[in-house]
């Protein structure tokens, strides 16, 4: 592919991220967060991280809260999955941030009993296989649609923050591609089948890197995607990055950036765009790098070093010879107006 070729894929990918569905979802926080002003209650890291991070009762470590909360859409289509993920997602978000999850509770609005006994069925499935108890919640079955939001309490022994990325930093991405596809939407599903034992140490593994000193910033990988997560990181830590597409980790079905036609293109889209059941963009110092791609390995979970974090403000693709701006965050804010790079310990 010569390099006026690949600029132009890149110019239309980037274009095409900037439009889909998860970048507009994100931009949303952009709008709630001045809303919410300054906090009376001092926490660990500011509001744009995948938890709130309070003391913990013993002063030696950290209490994780999130919330998520799962589109109309997705619950009408497909409750069983919904329930399930409103789960996972949420115990993704505590080991995203070094934590383990302690518990679950929920809030379901149901269009009919039916309804809710799926979406129920699905959380119960998915706390039984992470083991993470559901212990209750809110519940009303007479709503006119189906909306579903779960939160879960997790603690952390060290903290993985997106507001820890550093120039110099390599950009790591790790994705279980042991899945497949959820149905027609982006949802890349390595849970629901995998066992329950193996779930279980894929979870721990992101806590275990905090406490072992080798990853202090990253994040999960939520709906706005691989690229869109990790411009989310950027912009809590005051930092640019370059990140190379064709390091990036896929499954054998999405083809390579030597394939060329629309087909190609658009498979290769909905993976930028998947929301993974496991995967993180993290931001490692060069020195544990190669010790945290090989963590993932002995778990038979692909990680690889796609980029480089460097100073200033713009998401950068990179393909051959190739480099395209996806975004610089000098000029547009994605989730925040002004958030400031804040070190935590």
């Amino acid at each position: 592919m010569s390099a006026i070729l690949e600029t132009t894929v890149l110019e239309q990918l980037a274009d095409a991220l900037r439009a889909s569905r998860g970048f507009v979802h994100k931009r949303d926080i952009a709008a709630v967060l001045p809303q919410l002003g300054p906090s009376s209650f001092a926490t660990a890291v500011p509001n744009g991280d995948d938890c709130a991070v309070l003391p913990d009762t013993d002063g030696q470590g950290h209490l994780l809260l999130a919330i998520e909360g799962m589109v109309q859409d997705f619950v009408e289509q497909q409750p069983w999955f919904a329930g399930y993920s409103a789960v996972m997602v949420n115990l993704s978000d505590i080991a995203a941030m070094g934590g383990r999850a302690l518990a679950v509770v929920d809030a379901l609005w149901a269009g009919s009993a039916e309804q809710g006994r799926a979406v129920l069925a699905g959380m119960r499935a998915a706390s039984e296989r992470y083991g993470v108890p559901l212990v209750g919640g809110h519940t009303n079955l007479r709503s006119a649609s189906g909306q579903l939001a779960v939160a879960v309490l997790g603690r952390a022994q060290r903290l993985i923050s997106s507001f820890a990325a550093q120039p110099g930093d390599r950009v790591l991405v790790a994705v279980d591609l042991r899945g497949q596809w959820q149905g027609e939407a982006p949802f890349w599903n390595a849970s629901t089948t995998a066992p329950a034992d193996r779930l279980r140490g894929d979870m721990a593994l992101l806590p275990a890197l905090a406490e072992a000193g080798l990853v202090d910033a990253g994040k999960d990988i939520s709906m706005a995607g691989v690229l869109g997560t990790a411009l989310m990181l950027l912009e809590c830590s005051g930092v640019g990055a370059t990140v190379d597409l064709a390091r990036l980790p896929r499954p054998a079905g999405v083809p390579d950036w030597s394939v060329a036609g629309d087909a190609a293109a658009a498979q290769r889209l909905r993976w930028l765009n998947a929301f993974p059941s496991f995967g993180y963009v993290l931001s490692v110092r060069p020195a544990q790098a190669d010790e945290t791609i090989e963590r993932f390995a002995r778990r038979g979970i692909a990680c690889a070093d796609v980029g480089t974090v460097h100073r200033g403000s713009v998401l950068a693709l990179q393909l051959g010879d190739a480099r395209v701006p996806l975004w610089d965050l000098a000029d547009q804010p994605f989730i925040a107006p002004a958030v400031e790079p804040r070190r935590v310990a």
